[in-house]
């Protein structure tokens, strides 16, 4: 891993293992890439996944977290607050806070997926947006 004092680095997946996260069965796996116990980031958990077929995450939701989903080979299904999509090879999946929601896959080879969540945990509080930050500068003005 080539990485500098200022916390950036380049790593190869290959160096990352593989790990079966709570709530994730049959050969669900993940490779956490980057997320605060393994990069020291923040704001932003980075996962890419390889369920086998047959594996899945049981159904859940997060509070305020959002996440992104995208598939880069097989097929599966996800389901979004109770309907379920088949999902495959270039689909991208967007899930704000509070959507149920669960992945599986539901193919003859592996389904492999990006994951990318911000924030990192799910009982942070929101960030505030662009116009609340505004406001609050322009009230300290004053």
């Amino acid at each position: 891993m080539a990485s500098e004092d200022h916390g950036a680095f380049i790593r190869n997946i290959a160096e990352v293992p593989w790990r079966e996260f709570p709530n994730h069965f049959g050969g669900a796996l993940s490779k956490p890439l980057v997320m605060p116990e393994t990069a020291g980031s923040r704001h932003i958990d980075y996962r890419i996944s390889m369920y086998q077929p047959m594996a899945h995450v049981a159904r859940h939701k997060h509070k305020i977290q959002e996440q992104i989903y995208h598939v880069l080979e097989g097929e599966g299904l996800m389901e979004i607050a109770g309907k379920s999509h088949v999902v495959r090879k270039h689909d991208f999946i967007f899930l704000p806070p509070g959507v149920e929601h669960a992945i599986s896959n539901s193919g003859l080879v592996d389904l492999v997926f990006l994951v990318i969540t911000s924030p990192v945990t799910d009982d942070e509080k929101p960030c505030d947006t662009t116009a609340t930050l505004r406001r609050k500068i322009k009230q300290q003005t004053r």
